[in-house]
């Protein structure tokens, strides 16, 4: 299972690494093309706010990915840091699950990302 935890989690950072960028250096973009999607319908979120959320997905996707060897050693034992990444990542997908039904929005790739975070977290609990 050690391999299926590795591809999870690289396909967890693969994702938010690319999402949280794209958050941080091209806001701009990223809202015109989501109002366009949406039919002019603003997307609500403030440049400020998406940096906050880029730069939390940015950091869970680094921690997601964390040899253990690169860690302290109080974090190494046990993946601790690779599961706080991966709940803080799936905290964000909670909330980005609540922010797009509010919308009348499709969430499955929130819950889908939610689900493989929280499989990375239960792969790399101590046993």
């Amino acid at each position: 299972m050690n391999g299926l935890a590795w591809i999870a989690q690289i396909i967890l950072a693969a994702c938010f690494l690319v999402t949280g960028a794209g958050k941080l250096f091209a806001y701009r973009r990223l809202i015109g093309v989501v109002e366009t999607h949406y039919k002019g319908r603003p997307a609500g979120v403030s440049q400020s706010l998406a940096t906050f959320i880029g730069i939390a997905e940015i950091a869970g996707a680094l921690a997601v990915v964390m040899p253990p060897a690169l860690t302290p050693a109080e974090l190494a034992a046990g993946h601790l840091l690779v599961r706080l990444g991966a709940a803080g990542l799936a905290l964000i997908m909670v909330l980005a699950g609540i922010y797009h039904l509010r919308r009348n929005e499709e969430a499955a790739p929130a819950v889908t990302l939610f689900l493989l975070a929280l499989f990375v977290i239960l792969e790399r609990w101590p046993r």
